[in-house]
């Protein structure tokens, strides 16, 4: 993954240099065909498509490792806690789309590698908003120091223009950390003017966040590219040669099927014998030396499944992306089994959610200020943490087995916060706090253990009459 870096004292955010843009763009393009290469293998158009051959199988391997990782991951929503009161903000994230956007980033982090987000305000409104950008036309500017602090990010497209008459123009979105330009950049090597004007986002940083798969940032399938062109190349020749043997050409010895040579007449003898011998199936040999045999191609099908299985085994063992429908998967196993099984994806999963919550903590950094300046609410965004949940089936047997054998050991509250359809730990905790004092009462009154109470005054007094 190629890191866009320009040294700062080369950077003025109140006036962008154009000529500069345009570099970082060209270097951006270069690297676009790799990009789409990788959405190409997702959608299911690989390289075999495009080869000669007579059948052309795609198995999507791709697509089932880039689903399976991203729902892995992130297919439950994100979810912030903090020791202050915190529900301005999860609110204000989910009525931006937040968990959309989520979903967006990690498909794209499976896919790409990368992913980024932008943060923004729609017109005529005050709330923000965030959305998914396309990795093939966005990327983020750094410094060169050590640090890397973000300068600047850059959402581009080429303006076409059929006519020819002019350079190709790029529109460029470039968001700095206190504006945001609209900038009209045209492909040629000289200085352009700044016309556009500036707009203020009031932010407070660069409102484009930039997520890493991994320190390299490299997909999830993207290794196992080869692999996967070779199981599409295995699996296509293994129908041509079912094919062929069903095609299979009769050769007959000391005899001739018809006396007639004339193969393209439809009404020659050997046609009506052709089409004898496809009906009843059944050939008359004239002699003892006659015969009449099949001429195939042999094939080692028991060897063909076994490189089937080797080539699909390692593209699941190099992804670390298990294989959900092998029947040595599943079954009724222990939640330890099942997370031995899930160990490889687990570990590219925790890399994952290292490189994310960075980008997550920049989501709330910018939310937090915005709430601020817009509704003077103050929230600590350093008191904030992101909790992921993976997409795991659970064992809830399991689970109450332990709960029960720790019950008075361990905290309520810890205990409870295992329980998979435990959302609200607090809540859960009153609503038992209030079930065990209405079942004492009930005991208490079933028993005749409630409170001697003296009896009303207008009682006593109507039994003293």
């Amino acid at each position: 993954m190629h890191v866009f870096t320009m040294p700062a004292s080369r950077w003025d955010e109140t006036n962008p240099d154009k000529l500069a843009i345009l570099h970082l763009i060209q270097k951006h393009a270069s690297g676009v065909d790799q990009l789409k290469e990788k959405k190409k293998y997702y959608e299911g158009k690989h390289k075999i498509l495009a080869e000669d051959r007579e059948n052309k199988l795609v198995c999507n391997h791709a697509k089932d490792i880039s689903d399976t990782a991203s729902a892995y991951f992130i297919g439950n929503p994100v979810v912030y806690k903090s020791k202050e009161d915190i529900t301005l903000l999860t609110d204000a994230l989910e009525a931006a789309g937040a968990d959309e956007a989520d979903g967006d980033n990690g498909l794209d982090l499976s896919v790409y590698g990368r992913a980024y987000e932008y943060i923004y305000t729609k017109a005529d409104e005050t709330d923000l908003s965030v959305r998914n950008l396309a990795p093939e036309n966005t990327f983020v500017v750094y410094d060169d120091t050590i640090e890397q602090n973000e300068l600047f990010a850059v959402y581009y497209y080429a303006r076409e223009d059929s006519t020819d008459r002019i350079p190709i123009t790029y529109v460029a979105t470039v968001l700095t950390r206190n504006y945001k330009y609209v900038l009209n950049i045209q492909k040629i090597e000289s200085p352009q003017a700044l016309i556009e004007p500036p707009e203020p986002h009031y932010k407070g940083e660069v409102p484009v966040i930039e997520y890493l798969n991994n320190k390299l940032g490299i997909g999830d399938f993207e290794l196992q590219i080869p692999l996967i062109d070779a199981y599409n190349a295995l699996m296509s020749d293994r129908v041509t040669d079912k094919e062929q043997f069903i095609d299979a050409i009769l050769v007959l010895y000391g005899t001739l099927l018809s006396d007639d040579d004339e193969e393209d007449a439809e009404d020659s003898n050997l046609a009506k014998a052709q089409k004898r011998l496809k009906k009843k199936k059944l050939i008359e040999m004239p002699g003892e030396n006659a015969k009449a045999e099949y001429l195939t191609r042999t094939f080692d099908e028991a060897g063909v499944e076994i490189l089937k299985k080797a080539i699909e085994q390692d593209i699941h063992k190099f992804s670390h992306i298990p294989c959900m429908t092998d029947e040595n998967f599943g079954g009724n196993v222990s939640g330890v089994a099942l997370e031995f099984k899930l160990l490889g994806m687990e570990n590219i999963t925790k890399i994952k959610t290292r490189y994310y919550k960075k980008g997550l903590r920049k989501r709330v950094r910018i939310f937090c200020n915005h709430l601020q300046a817009s509704k003077v609410i103050t929230v600590q965004p350093n008191l904030v943490t992101m909790v992921f949940t993976r997409a795991m089936p659970k064992n809830l047997l399991e689970i109450s087995q332990y709960v029960a054998n720790l019950w008075g050991k361990v905290s309520a509250k810890t205990l409870l916060a295992q329980v998979p359809f435990v959302d609200n730990v607090e809540e859960e905790l009153k609503a038992v706090e209030e079930e065990n004092q209405k079942a004492l009462e009930r005991q208490q009154e079933l028993f005749g253990l409630t409170a001697n109470n003296p009896p009303p005054e207008d009682a006593a007094e109507e039994q003293d009459e």
